[in-house]
């Protein structure tokens, strides 16, 4: 899988790229991951990709002229184009298993006030990561980076530890636990240590179920 970033600030992605499953997903070929900085596209000496809205208005508006120009360098014929805002879908677990499918993704993150309207022609979908407001879209890019790059096949080594994950069916996953199997009064429960895997699978359904129940009851609709 492909994913071009676009955005004002290509340094915050450093950190994260360059760790734990993102970073063996690079070496190991399963994912490119490519950040652009957006004033590349534009074409005066103070590389402005920002003006004052029409109207008045505080602050500025990302012009559409650098993003248009980004879009078509990198867009191809099965390029789907995701613009992060928080007026788009609600991101969620199914929406990153659609994404993870792509095979060319291009990450646009917002700033400032936010974009020309005419920048959103270029969107096949609008993203939110939830109801509240952040400065940029660069950290809605990198959740969705994060989320999508551990669904594609073969990056986290063991494909069944997808299936039991929080959110997977529509409910949180089921308590874990390890070594040791007392600490401080509390112990693991007997049916984890039985041996018996049907047992086992049942309990488990069953905790995953109270506990959807308890905490986020609004799943189950």
């Amino acid at each position: 899988m492909k994913i071009d970033v676009l955005t004002l600030f290509p340094d915050m992605f450093s950190g994260i790229l360059a760790e734990s499953i993102l970073k063996r997903a690079q070496e190991n070929k399963k994912a490119q991951i490519n950040i652009y900085d957006l004033r590349d596209w534009t074409h005066d000496t103070r590389r402005t990709v920002d003006d004052k809205p029409y109207g008045g208005g505080p602050g500025m508006v990302i012009k559409p002229e650098p993003v248009f120009e980004a879009c078509d360098d990198l867009c191809k014929e099965n390029t789907k184009v995701i613009l992060l805002t928080p007026q788009g879908k609600k991101y969620n677990q199914k929406l990153a298993l659609k994404t993870s499918k792509y095979k060319h993704v291009v990450l646009i993150c917002g700033h400032y006030e936010g974009f020309d309207e005419r920048v959103r022609t270029l969107a096949d979908v609008e993203i939110s990561i939830g109801d509240y407001v952040l400065t940029g879209g660069e950290i809605p890019a990198m959740v969705l980076i994060d989320t999508v790059v551990r669904l594609i096949p073969g990056v986290l080594g063991e494909e069944c530890s997808l299936q039991d994950e929080s959110f997977n069916d529509d409910m949180l996953e089921y308590p874990q636990y390890t070594r040791p199997q007392n600490y401080r009064k509390m112990s693991v429960p007997e049916i984890l240590l039985s041996g018996d895997h049907e047992k086992i699978k049942r309990w488990r359904k069953k905790q995953s179920l109270k506990r959807t129940k308890e905490r986020r009851k609004d799943l189950l609709k």
